[in-house]
């Protein structure tokens, strides 16, 4: 066999490794649709892998660099790498058969343990994945068949004048391998289609209707929302609401069937409660709170504000029989579990000494949409979300730090996270171009469970000049601030920073978000013309 003809093998063998994977995510996903179970795909499931196996400092790079959008990232580029390995199987089958089905085990093999090994997934998680790889060596070997073939030698030829043609027929080994393609692509998406078609069952977002609320919210200040071009609302609206999670796929639950389960260390009695008695509770209240990620750098936009209507967190507990450890309760850490397997540790202190920790149902009026929660998350102004902001809560175990390492902890992230003080420049932004004469400096400043006292901005690096605050709706919220400054021609470097209400002012040292929050000022470049 000639170099040219070794050449010519191994790219269709490539190609129908590439085609074969195409039908075997096809088939799994259809597979996983047909059995309601949309989540059970090999490629969301060794995602969801990937995210708990990754280093956190590679976990912060992508959501600095990609922000709420790394999640399709990381399945683009799992699906990248999912194409190079299928084209080098397919290519390696080409010369040894053999190499095709071992090596469809092998990637079968991680997709199985990857869904099996998922929260709340049972044996009939595993088909998509069974079906998908019965699909990707029957395309495979197929299509490798095809490739071997010879062109038949032309009617009437004389078959003593030589050997039939070389190679094999190119035009029929495209057509089959691109209807294929196009078979796998059309199933796929049609499957993907009727996910996203079909109506949700039960109690969603949508038909959800919540009670007004007994203890509603005071009024909004006047003069709490400055109204400034270029200024973050006071109330952050639910779709540009950050999302930092780990899941892939949001987690669509019916409301109707929900139940969260209380219990363990200093609890009295375990307690179920369902969505329709956190309704009734008679406590259910609305509150405004400001919510701070711990991966937000400084300046970051991964911080929002809204108004919850939910039931406190220490009323169910001590429904529950707990005692705060202030009060001589033996467990210190209160451990949340999501419908999607997260853990999430929050210190039982925190959660009931008067803040206004809650379960929430609502956000801004209407029930919690499904990528913040839906039907019920936690909410504990003062604290990161990481150690507080369980969305599609399941479960709260009564534990202690000792015991019990939340999601986060072993990750390098620390075990409590208390909202460090911050302030960012919303205008100008960095880079703007500024006339001459009076200008518009302001942003944002939060504290929660503290409040903000004071915002100073500097020009330069000269004397910190105080900022006028807006109106302060609570403690729990942050708060607006506006400088009129006067811009001279050149180049400048602005500079802000806030104190707290307990007189701590955010340090100007710099440090990265891990392991327990971001510090220092947020600086802006401008130049003025």
């Amino acid at each position: 066999m000639s170099e040219t003809t070794r050449s010519t093998r191994r790219g269709p063998a490539a190609v129908a490794g590439l085609v074969a994977t195409a039908s075997a995510l096809a088939v799994a996903e259809a597979a996983a649709v047909a059995l309601s179970r949309p989540t059970s795909t090999p490629l969301l499931a060794v995602g969801d892998t990937v995210v708990d196996l990754t280093p956190p400092p590679v976990k912060q790079f992508a959501v600095d660099a990609f922000g709420t959008a790394d999640k399709p990232v990381l399945l683009i580029g799992t699906a990248v790498l999912l194409a190079l390995a299928a084209a080098l199987v397919g290519a390696a089958a080409g010369r040894r058969r053999a190499v095709g089905p071992v090596g469809i085990a092998a990637f079968a093999a991680v997709g199985l343990a990857s869904v099996l090994t998922r929260p709340g997934s049972g044996p009939l998680d595993a088909l998509p994945t069974l079906a998908g790889a019965a699909a990707c060596t029957g395309v495979l070997l197929w299509l490798l068949g095809v490739a071997a073939e010879r062109p038949q030698a032309v009617d009437g030829a004389d078959s003593s004048t030589g050997p039939p043609p070389a190679g094999f027929d190119r035009r029929r080994f495209a057509l089959l391998a691109g209807a294929a393609a196009a078979a796998s692509a059309g199933t796929g998406a049609g499957a993907r289609f009727l996910t996203a078609s079909a109506p949700a069952a039960g109690l969603t977002p949508d038909n959800a209707v919540l009670p007004r609320p007994g203890d509603r919210a005071a009024p909004l200040p006047d003069g709490a929302d400055l109204e400034l071009d270029g200024l973050a609302p006071f109330f952050t609206p639910e779709a540009d609401f950050y999302r930092i999670d780990t899941a892939l796929s949001v987690p669509r639950v019916d409301a109707s069937t929900w139940s969260l389960r209380i219990h363990g260390l200093g609890t009295t009695r375990e307690r179920v409660v369902t969505y329709a008695e956190l309704l009734d509770h008679p406590d259910l209240r609305e509150r405004d709170i400001t919510l701070a990620c711990v991966s937000n750098p400084v300046g970051g936009s991964y911080v929002g504000n809204a108004r919850w209507i939910g039931v406190p967190l220490a009323s169910l507990l001590t429904e529950s029989g707990v005692r705060s450890p202030a009060d001589g309760g033996p467990a210190d850490q209160l451990v949340s579990r999501s419908q999607d397997g997260m853990t999430i540790g929050t210190p039982v202190a925190d959660a009931m000494d008067g803040r206004e920790a809650m379960l929430a149902v609502g956000m801004n009026g209407r029930p919690l949409p499904y990528e913040h929660g839906f039907p019920v998350r936690m909410v504990v102004p003062g604290l990161y979300g990481y150690v507080s902001a369980c969305k599609w809560i399941t479960e709260i175990e009564l534990t202690t730090f000792e015991a019990f390492d939340a999601y986060w902890v072993p990750r390098g992230w620390s075990a409590r996270g208390p909202v460090k003080t911050q302030s960012r420049i919303d205008t100008p932004r960095d880079g703007a171009d500024l006339g001459q004469g009076q200008a518009t400096v302001a942003g944002v400043a939060w504290a929660q469970n503290t409040g903000v006292d004071r915002v100073e901005v500097s020009v330069d690096g000269g004397q910190w000049t105080e900022a006028r605050l807006a109106e302060e709706d609570t403690a729990d919220t942050w708060r607006q601030w506006v400088l009129d400054w006067d811009a001279e021609p050149g180049e400048h470097r602005i500079a802000v920073r806030a104190t707290d209400r307990d007189g701590h002012t955010q340090p100007s040292d710099q440090a990265p978000p891990a392991p327990d929050g971001a510090t220092g000022h947020h600086t802006v470049t401008v130049t003025v013309a």
